[in-house]
């Protein structure tokens, strides 16, 4: 059976730490950036076995592409790569921080309530199979968190149940519960909860903390 590819866009670390997981299960992962430099420094001082390239290249690698940049960013840079995206499963891990400090712990978005970045990212490339992932939780818990409440939940959503369907297969490998909360446009949801989830951290220096759906 064919290994997966993984192409990962971006440098810092929620790219890093999803890059590791991938490769921890026995994905083809490359890491791409706009400075591969600045990836190349990092697999050094890892010691990871992983490719590096630009976002082209990392964008093609991938049977599976992450998007793991920041939101200022994530528009442009899917438009840039629309060819190489129409079609793939694309895994959304952004949320539209705004470039503002946060205030009393909140952090500042620039959609509203009724929009969300995903959203613009699937009107942007329309071919592509978005599906709105790790974007409620910090980059130390991406990978098999320990939890003393047991498994965490991983909010999703996306059009196609396909792309949702290989986002629960990753999740199941990397400990995470799934709660599919449906298309698209429940990222206005979704994306929220960064937020949430940021506060204890910015007021008490909390970060060991995820979301669990009760049933």
């Amino acid at each position: 059976m064919a290994t997966t590819k993984i192409g990962i866009l971006g440098s810092g670390q929620v790219a890093y730490a999803l890059a590791k997981g991938f490769l921890k299960y026995g994905y083809s992962v490359m890491l791409g950036s706009r400075d591969v430099a600045k990836l190349e420094e990092w697999k050094k001082k890892s010691a990871v076995d992983i490719q590096c390239g630009s976002f082209e290249q990392a964008a093609t690698h991938g049977d599976i592409v992450v998007l793991a940049v920041r939101g200022t960013a994530a528009e442009s840079l899917v438009r840039s790569l629309s060819k190489s995206l129409s079609g793939k499963v694309v895994f959304d891990t952004t949320n539209p921080i705004a470039e503002s400090a946060p205030e009393n712990g909140v952090l500042k978005f620039f959609t509203d309530l009724n929009s969300s970045l995903m959203e613009k990212l699937q009107d942007a490339v329309p071919e592509a199979r978005f599906v709105k992932i790790f974007s409620s939780v910090g980059n130390n818990l991406m990978i098999n968190p320990a939890m003393a409440g047991g498994k965490p939940t991983m909010f999703i959503c996306g059009n196609d149940d396909n792309a949702k369907a290989t986002a629960r297969n990753v999740l199941d490998q990397f400990g995470w519960e799934t709660a599919d909360m449906g298309k698209v446009q429940a990222a206005r949801a979704i994306e929220p909860l960064c937020m949430l989830w940021c506060i204890p951290g910015f007021l008490r220096n909390e970060w060991g903390h995820a979301f669990k759906l009760i049933r």
